[in-house]
């Protein structure tokens, strides 16, 4: 009896050693790859150019009602994308999220992604050593069990693919990842996928170990076209099913252009991709000052930006995501000590024909009227088809305008260093012309001058639910979340 009772106890200690050892890995993991340094050349901020020219594109569907009636699209983003590449005389980099042409539903959707590839293989077939590189997401060869046609055709014709390491950025749910790093990435059996794609049922089967590499919910989330000539920092993807999505982009020419290709290589570097070229451009003696950011100096100058902001200025904002408790008090903040502020959201109602559940933009618009009394102005954008993706603010002060617009959601993952992530900010005179096409367009939209554009806060907070919140507070929390 004693002996069995030795034997038990031994193997207890065993045991609970196991566990120990286990929790203590786990934890140092965690706390590795939530705090670890990051590739160089990450969370860039470049400096200030003086600019001739900024010009703001913008897409938007729309209808007459909520039904649908009379729906139109205005796309110009990617039309002036391809003309860039068309144009360009010595290089072409591109550094886009979601580009697929897989859709599951019945909606004629632009062949964005083919037509895209088109005009790149065009420019290879003109001359077959003009230098692309496209680099891209691992997401698009779903994180390893299957290739992309639409990029083999690319490197088939000798354009540079470099698919981002994301290994090498920080966990952004670390409850989960650091489970995966200890134990999942050990059993990547490669072999065929088996199990349905979440993106498509028309997209190829994953593996399970690309779910589980799925899981850890990191991107390179940037979109950007860089030639010798100009630069595009877009919200929009080339992407057939976003393919009727609101987006806005804004144009650039100058010295800018080098501080976003030294922010592409060091993408491409910890990639295990080339040296980006540069482009010999003199100093533009402008009206706009420029600077390119990306990862949390997008936050830090959004945060300088609008703590300029006095009472009787202005604040508008356009956004598919607000979520970051930064940004959420600062324009709580704003808006107490008088600054008007208005803002257009995507209702999060729907992704790709699937319903949605309001998060993470109604529990935090609840919160934002709540603590500011009321003084926050909101309109949700009618997303009769796509989403409202734009991702743009201006804050308007007495003297000029500080708009800063690109691929970055207003959230934790984008402004805390674990997505990639790049914006464009710009100071502009208030008399300029691009500070009268932003007020245009949000007088548009937010006034329905012509359609039925964006409806009354109420259309959808007043069905928010208990549940909402406790649910956006529990990942908020735990960071449990796709945002």
């Amino acid at each position: 009896m004693k002996r069995r009772v030795s034997n038990w106890s031994k193997r207890k200690r065993i045991i609970m050693g196991i566990i120990g050892v286990f929790a203590i890995l786990y934890i140092g993991v965690i706390v590795w790859h939530t705090f670890k340094p990051l590739p160089a050349g990450l969370d860039y901020a470049g400096e200030l150019h003086e600019v001739e020219t900024v010009e703001m594109i913008y897409d938007l569907s729309y209808a007459q009602n909520q039904k649908g009636t009379n729906l139109k699209h205005e796309l110009r983003i990617f039309d002036e994308i391809y003309t860039m590449i068309e144009e360009a005389e010595e290089f072409v980099v591109l550094d886009l999220f979601l580009f697929d042409n897989y859709n599951d539903q019945d909606t004629d959707f632009p062949a964005v992604a083919e037509t895209l590839t088109d005009k790149l293989l065009e420019k290879k077939k003109e001359d077959p050593d003009f230098p692309i590189y496209f680099i891209t997401d691992p997401l698009n060869l779903g994180y390893g069990s299957y290739e992309n046609q639409l990029l083999g055709s690319m490197e088939d014709e000798g354009i540079e693919v470099i698919v981002t390491d994301l290994d090498k950025l920080r966990d952004s749910t670390p409850l989960y990842s650091g489970l995966y790093r200890v134990v999942f990435q050990w059993f990547d059996a490669g072999g065929k996928g088996w199990l349905p794609n979440g993106m498509s049922s028309d997209a190829p089967k994953l593996t399970l170990s690309s779910y589980l590499k799925m899981m850890n919910i990191k991107a390179n989330h940037r979109k950007a076209v860089i030639t010798d000539k100009e630069a595009i920092i877009s919200s929009a993807n080339p992407h057939n099913a976003s393919g009727l999505h609101g987006n806005m982009a804004f144009k650039v020419s100058g010295p800018v252009l080098n501080d976003m290709l030294e922010s592409e290589e060091a993408v491409s570097a910890f990639s295990g991709g080339p040296e980006l070229p540069r482009v010999e451009v003199e100093e533009q003696n402008g009206k706009y000052q420029v600077q390119y950011v990306t990862e949390k100096k997008v936050l830090d100058t959004l945060l300088a930006d609008i703590a300029e902001t006095e009472k009787g200025d202005d604040i508008y904002l356009a956004m598919f995501y607000v979520a970051d408790s930064d940004i959420v008090d600062a324009l709580t903040d704003a808006a107490n000590r008088g600054v008007n502020v208005k803002m257009v959201l995507d209702p999060n109602q729907n992704a790709f024909g699937n319903e949605k559940t309001g998060l993470p933009n109604r529990p935090v618009v609840n919160e934002m009227l709540e603590n500011s009394g009321g003084k926050i102005d909101v309109r949700w954008y009618n997303t009769v088809v796509g989403q409202f993706h734009t991702k743009s603010i201006m804050i308007k002060t007495a003297e000029e305008s500080y708009i800063s617009g690109g691929a970055a959601n207003y959230t934790e993952r984008a402004f805390q260093n674990y997505n990639l992530e790049n914006n464009i900010r710009i100071i502009a005179p208030n008399d300029s012309e691009l500070v009268s096409d932003m007020d245009a367009y949000f007088d548009r939209i937010w006034n329905n001058e012509d359609a039925l554009y964006t409806l009354e806060t109420d259309a959808y907070q007043d069905t928010f639910s208990f549940w909402q919140r406790g649910i956006y507070g529990f990942q908020k929390i735990f960071k449990l979340t796709t945002y």
